[in-house]
């Protein structure tokens, strides 16, 4: 019994019938992220371990169990938590050298707020780009993030650090942010789940710059820990205005829901979004199984127009009102993140409200859209993983991000739930994602979904 290799789920179980203590677990994980992530050629998951505060949760996790009374769902299961969340004794750097590590640390974020009321253990925080910024991961504190498929490659971002991290068995949850896929697009790279649910259904304090556009998602190894993981961050906070009314249901309780007989459309490229080969004959034939498996699959589009400017005028207007708060942002920040605060400084504030409507007319599209189909699938990234090191592919013309990262930013205008699943590699081993994309609110039927494809292709 490997706790490095256990699934959230699983360690539950071996807790409860004695196989496993959160001792040993805890143990097992923090000597792994010892001998894989630090150093020239670790991983660089982690920006933040602890280990003596880890197992003195552990050992208190672990008096709980022997008295059966669990504190919650996930009571001793390590856990990691990327360093854009406030998270009560340790500093929350985001990346940034603009920002002193040498303050009181005295708040948790409602997500850790969430963890630690339900008596998971902490191992520590995973890396970021600067502020979040970009669909791969590294910054000017911590360098780069790999991935564990083949260190040469980039594990994407901008929950990178958490990708990697339950991809490698540094952990088995983690908690990312996604505003423009940064759950989804590390998950697709890395092979791991990670779920965007609706806008608001985790809240987030402090208010994201990124408005309407920021999510916080869980990043795990099977859907099922998804669900466990969202039962948890899913409760409202009064410090999150825009944070939904509790769930009517719990999520692990309609993962069993009938999916068979769903309308489920496929779009293999939006009607606009460019696809390596590669990509899409994976993805293609996992939709031809799913097909065979009793959804009803119709490849259409949802009849979107490339909303990437909308999108890059909400992006660098947030990273500019935030950096702009920042002293002595300009002078250490990451140079390509002062491109876009540059950018972000000269739009209007009819410029914005001009987005806004883009991004609202999106989902006004989708919503309609989903009258007729109770699901999208599409390819999660249009490409595999590329080198480490770099915004875009080496080579490929391309000069930001969201120009390859065609599939996940519309929904998070729309503010749909969206979960990338691993469905298998290029020839070359590199994992690919299929999104699957439901209408707002509609997490609980997005993640059964998920469970189900999980199932038939495993």
């Amino acid at each position: 019994m490997d706790p490095t290799q256990m699934s959230a789920a699983e360690l539950v179980a071996a807790y409860s019938s004695r196989e496993l203590s959160p001792v040993e677990a805890t143990t097992a994980i923090l000597d792994r992220i010892g001998e894989i992530d630090p150093g020239q050629d670790g991983l660089g998951a982690y920006c933040l371990v602890d280990p003596d505060a880890a197992l003195d949760q552990a050992r208190q996790s672990e008096v709980r169990w022997h008295r059966d009374h669990p504190q919650g769902l996930l009571d001793g299961v390590p856990v990691s938590i990327k360093d854009i969340f406030l998270t009560k004794g340790w500093p929350t750097l985001r990346g940034s050298k603009a920002i002193d590590p040498d303050q009181p640390w005295e708040v948790d974020s409602p997500v850790a707020a969430r963890l630690r009321a339900d008596g998971m253990v902490f191992l520590g925080k995973t890396t970021t780009p600067e502020l979040a910024w970009k669909a791969v991961t590294d910054s000017p504190v911590h360098g780069i993030t790999r991935n564990p498929v083949d260190h040469r490659l980039t594990a994407g971002g901008s929950s990178g650090g958490s990708a990697a991290a339950v991809a490698a068995g540094l952990g088995p949850v983690s908690v990312g942010t996604d505003g423009g896929g940064s759950v989804r697009i590390p998950a697709s790279f890395c092979g791991i789940v990670g779920f965007k649910p609706t806008h608001g259904r985790i809240p987030l304090f402090p208010a994201s710059p990124f408005g309407p556009l920021a999510h916080a998602g869980p990043m795990t190894r099977t859907v099922d820990d998804a669900a466990l993981m969202m039962d948890i961050l899913a409760l409202p906070d009064h410090r999150d205005p825009t944070s939904l009314a509790p769930p009517q249901r719990t999520f692990r309780g309609e993962l069993n829901r009938e999916v068979a007989g769903l309308h489920v459309a496929f779009s293999p490229d939006l009607g606009y979004a460019h696809v390596d080969g590669e990509v899409a004959a994976v993805v293609n034939h996992a939709v031809r199984r799913i097909e065979a498996a009793g959804l009803h699959v119709t490849e259409t589009d949802p009849g979107l127009t490339d909303p990437i400017e909308a999108f890059e005028v909400l992006w660098a207007a947030g990273a500019a009102t935030l950096l702009g708060s920042m002293p002595g942002a300009r002078e250490s920040v990451d140079p390509g993140l002062g491109r876009v605060w540059d950018r972000g400084e000269r739009f209007s504030a009819v410029e914005f409200l001009q987005a806004r409507n883009v991004a609202a007319q999106v989902g006004i599209t989708m919503g309609a859209f989903h009258e007729e189909h109770n699901l999208l699938l599409t390819p999660t990234v249009g490409i595999p993983a590329f080198e480490a090191g770099h915004e875009v592919p080496p080579g490929s013309g391309l000069q930001r991000w969201p120009q390859w990262a065609t599939f996940s930013f519309p929904f998070n205008l729309s503010q749909q739930p969206a979960l990338s699943l691993p469905v298998g590699t290029t020839p070359d081993g590199r994992p690919v994602g299929l999104q699957i994309v439901g209408p707002r609110h509609s997490d609980d039927l997005v993640l059964a979904a998920g469970r189900f494809v999980e199932q038939l292709l495993a």
